[in-house]
């Protein structure tokens, strides 16, 4: 006798597995972490906790200026060394603890005081730093907000805006070597071009097609019932 194959049901997603899946992604989306960062997550195991470590890099960084270790040369790679020695580990942890929440504005202060403690010791233009640290700032309320409406930005997003990691080591070697002011003029026109005309492209392609979709609701509304059928006719044919 012949019997006809029994279609398998698609298993249904478990719900809380699927909360912490999103909620991870949205944490490491959060951070900001860029292509060395993403090099290294698959080769350092288990990696360090995100928040003991994130938190422990930023008070180091904060002792270092505060105790005035820091002048003009090469010891301003200092606190670039300790930031990722101690936050680079972290970018392969899962973030569902019940605090790893704190890991992104963590890793973004630590960022932004690095770069204003670099910056402020090369004696680099002040409005150049804060033109850098709004630039980054916008990027990341751009993908806060972006995933909250459940649109995520392009994975190469993040690669071409560098990461934390390496706008860090930019930064720090620039200062070293005594060329900070042009290093960061050009690393700010760089992000900023990015990260401006990928967000602005991307909200207009979503708000065509939005407006599209409204449109057609709205036709589809105004429509007789026998124009809808014949609509939906012709479009199955031409499918």
């Amino acid at each position: 006798m012949i019997t006809h194959p029994q279609a398998q049901a698609t298993p249904t997603p478990d719900p809380d597995e699927e909360r912490r899946r999103i909620q991870t992604a949205r944490l490491v989306a959060y951070r900001d972490d860029g292509p060395l960062a993403y090099a290294l997550s698959t080769r350092i195991g288990a990696g360090l906790p995100p928040v003991p470590a994130t938190l422990v890099a930023l008070l180091a960084v904060v002792a270092v200026t505060v105790a005035g270790l820091l002048e003009p040369g090469p010891i301003l790679l200092l606190p670039v060394a300790i930031v990722l020695v101690l936050v680079l580990p972290t970018a392969s942890r899962d973030h569902l603890g019940r605090f790893d929440w704190l890991t992104p504005p963590l890793v973004r202060g630590a960022e932004f005081f690095t770069i204003i403690a670099i910056g402020l010791t090369a004696d680099a233009p002040k409005w150049l730093l804060f033109v850098l640290v709004y630039v980054i700032g916008y990027h990341t309320y751009d993908t806060v907000y972006r995933t909250r409406q459940s649109i995520w930005p392009p994975a190469w997003v993040f690669r071409a805006g560098l990461g934390w990691e390496l706008r860090l080591v930019i930064i720090g070697l620039g200062a070293a070597f005594g060329a900070v002011t042009p290093v960061l003029a050009v690393l700010t026109a760089y992000l900023f071009v990015l990260f401006a005309v990928e967000s602005v492209t991307s909200w207009v392609r979503l708000d065509k097609a939005s407006a599209q979709a409204s449109a057609d609701a709205e036709q589809d509304l105004e429509a007789s019932p026998e124009e809808a059928l014949e609509r939906a006719t012709g479009e199955a044919e031409r499918g």
